[in-house]
C-alpha cells in the first residue's frame, strides 16, 4: 500500500482524503514550538512525508515495568515508590495505544519486535550509568514486560544494552529477512531510545513512522520537542489511528515469525 499524499509541513497530519486536510490543532508540539520556529522549518523545506509502498514492522521499545511502574501513579510518586526509571502515568497513557498497534500488526501478519532493556549487571552500566547511576538499582521484576503489551507466540524478543534498538543487536538481520522497508517505532523514551532507534533506522534507509500517542517520556517538553524534530528530519509522526489506517491489510510474507 502506498502512503498517502500528506501535508509536507513539520506538523502532525491526517490522511487528507479522510480528513479534508491536516489537523493543525492536533499537533503534539504546538504548545512548545513557536509559530516562528515552525515557519523556519517550513520555509527550509523540512518535514516532507514519505510516499511509496510500505512493508512495516512494529518496534515495541522498553515497555517494561521499569518504564511505567506496576501501578498507575503520577510520575514523581512512581519514581519514589517503585523505579527511578519510571515515567509513571505518562507511560500508562500510551499503553492502550501500543497494545492496539500490537494487535493490528499481529492480525495482519506483520512482524512485531520487542527491543528491551537487558538486565543490567555490574559491567553493563557503562557510560550511561555514569550519567544516571540509578539505572543499576532496578530489581529483576522491573525488567518484566508490561502485561498489556507482552510478547506473544511468534513475536521477536531483542535484548539491548544501549539506547538504539539497532546498536549491537541483530535487528537489521531480522528486518532484512522479512523484507521490511518501514518501522513503526513505539515505546519509551521519546527523547532517548525511541529517538536513537528512529535516527538509526533512518540512517539504515528505513522509512520510519512514530505514533505520537504510542511513545512516552518523563519530560513532556522533551517529548514534544523530539516529536517535532523527528517529524522534521527522520520520521513521519502521526496518531495510532492513522498508522492502522495506513498499513496494508495483510503482509505478503506471513508468519509464523521465529520466537526468540
Amino acid at each position: 500500500m502506498k502512503a498517502s499524499n500528506i501535508d509536507s509541513t513539520p506538523e502532525i497530519y491526517l490522511r487528507e482524503e479522510e480528513s479534508g486536510g491536516p489537523d493543525r490543532s492536533a499537533s503534539p508540539w504546538q504548545h512548545v514550538i513557536t509559530p516562528e520556529e515552525q515557519e523556519i522549518y517550513r520555509t527550509a523545506g523540512f518535514g516532507k512525508p514519505f510516499e511509496g509502498e510500505i512493508r512495516p514492522a512494529l518496534l515495541v521499545i522498553d515497555v517494561q515495568y521499569r518504564s511505567v511502574g506496576h501501578a498507575r501513579l503520577p510520575i514523581l510518586e512512581s519514581i519514589k515508590r517503585e523505579y527511578p526509571t519510571s515515567c509513571g502515568e505518562y507511560g500508562w497513557r500510551a499503553v492502550p495505544y501500543i497494545s492496539r498497534l500490537i494487535d493490528a500488526f499481529r492480525a495482519r501478519g506483520f512482524p512485531v519486535v520487542f527491543p528491551h532493556v537487558a538486565y543490567k549487571k555490574n559491567h553493563d552500566g557503562q557510560r550511561f550509568a555514569e550519567k544516571a547511576p540509578a539505572i543499576m538499582s532496578i530489581p529483576p521484576k522491573g525488567y518484566e514486560m508490561v502485561k498489556e503489551c507482552a510478547p506473544g507466540a511468534g513475536d521477536i524478543l531483542l535484548p539491548k544494552h544501549h539506547a538504539s534498538a539497532f546498536f549491537g543487536t541483530p535487528l537489521v538481520s531480522y528486518l532484512t529477512t522479512f523484507d521490511v522497508n518501514c518501522v513503526v517505532v513505539t515505546g519509551t523514551t521519546t527523547s532517548g531510545c525511541v529517538r536513537a532507534s528512529t535516527v538509526d533506522a533512518s540512517s539504515y534507509g528505513y522509512h520510519v513512522i512514530v505514533p505520537h500517542d504510542a511513545v512516552f517520556d518523563r519530560s513532556q517538553t522533551s517529548h514534544a520537542v523530539n516529536l517535532f524534530d523527528m517529524h522534521s528530519k527522520y520520521a513521519d509522526v502521526m496518531s495510532t489511528e492513522e498508522v492502522i489506517n495506513l498499513i496494508p491489510l495483510t503482509s505478503v510474507q506471513k508468519g509464523p515469525f521465529p520466537a526468540e
